[in-house]
């Protein structure tokens, strides 16, 4: 196949790009070429151009079996890319995200049959939901039978920009007490990234279309077992903590970015029904797995390079104190 990548340099779309390339396809990669280290994806095309933009690289009389959307967050520029595309490509994938059920994370078992969002208020959380659900909406009308809409969950593994996964292995890694929040059996979800872009080529090669829930793991996990599995992956000391969530919230703690996987008040976040895709072929690598290269990854990262995500070492003592201090006035 000839696979077009919108994006293809940062995180998913680097791995779309290697699963592509490993199953021996010709990929064509498209995006701005800020990203991408020097030298590599030599057998790689790269097509500069910016999709909010100018893309005029797009054009020519080009054609693609199918391109992959990674980098699509506003509707306006889905829908130019969707007009430059849909006389060149066959199937046109988008990666959206299950955040855009009406009531996620706070609703039960969300499937591919949910309603959507159809509102937010500007500036919130919701709101960039929302944006991606118009996108999706793109694409069930220009490309009607021709489109795979991707709603995955939190994104785990190498390469991870957002350090929201990372945070964890590396953070256990280094032993001692961690702070655990919430209720050590509270269902969570997430995918290594690597599985993800592994599916979606298949899917492309046996031509899947529709909408399809894509998290994991394929049976439940609890934040506990989350932890667990970090520590094994890291032969940590690491002993656990376990603080309330709304003491946690009442301490100033920022769940998305100081403490993530965790969603507070949430009990469900971790409960979307990804049996459609399990039937048509998503798996899983251990989460130890992903855990142990993920912390490979992050230790070959500079020094000056930004940890986005997770809780300073100080800022979890001074909360763990806190909560210790909270517990025995009870006593």
């Amino acid at each position: 196949m000839k696979i077009l990548i919108l994006g293809g340099t940062v995180f998913l779309g680097r791995h779309l790009v290697e699963a592509g390339v490993e199953r021996g396809h010709a990929v064509t990669i498209f995006n701005r070429g800020h990203h991408i280290p020097e030298g590599s994806f030599p057998e790689v095309e790269r097509l500069r151009g910016d999709r909010d933009g100018d893309l005029a690289a797009l054009g020519g009389g080009r054609r693609w079996d199918a391109v992959v959307d990674t980098s699509g967050n506003h509707q306006p520029a889905v829908r130019s890319a969707v007009e430059r595309l849909a006389g060149c490509v066959d199937e046109y994938a988008f990666v959206s995200t299950l955040a855009v059920y009406q009531g996620f994370p706070r609703v039960r078992g969300l499937d591919e049959r949910s309603p959507l969002r159809d509102g937010a208020p500007p500036g919130s959380p919701a709101a960039a939901a929302l944006d991606k659900a118009l996108c999706e909406g793109v694409l069930r009308s220009e490309m009607p039978g021709r489109h795979l809409i991707v709603r995955a969950g939190l994104l785990a593994g190498p390469h991870d920009p957002t350090d929201r996964f990372t945070c964890w292995p590396r953070r256990i890694a280094a032993g001692g007490e961690v702070l655990a929040p919430g209720e050590p059996t509270v269902p969570v979800q997430l995918i290594d990234a690597r599985d993800l872009a592994g599916w979606i080529v298949a899917a492309l090669e046996n031509g899947l279309h529709g909408a399809y829930n894509a998290t994991g793991p394929a049976s439940t996990l609890t934040m506990e077992a989350f932890l667990e599995d970090c520590r094994d992956a890291t032969g940590s000391d690491a002993t656990f903590t376990w603080v309330d969530e709304e003491f946690l919230l009442a301490a100033g703690v920022k769940p998305r970015m100081e403490l993530p996987v965790w969603m507070p008040r949430a009990p469900y976040a971790g409960t979307a029904d990804c049996t459609k895709a399990l039937r048509d072929g998503l798996t899983f690598r251990p989460l130890a797995e992903t855990a142990a290269d993920t912390l490979d990854w992050d230790r070959g990262r500079p020094a000056s390079e930004p940890r986005r995500a997770g809780l300073t070492r100080e800022r979890e003592a001074e909360v763990l104190a806190a909560w210790h201090a909270s517990v025995a006035s009870t006593i």
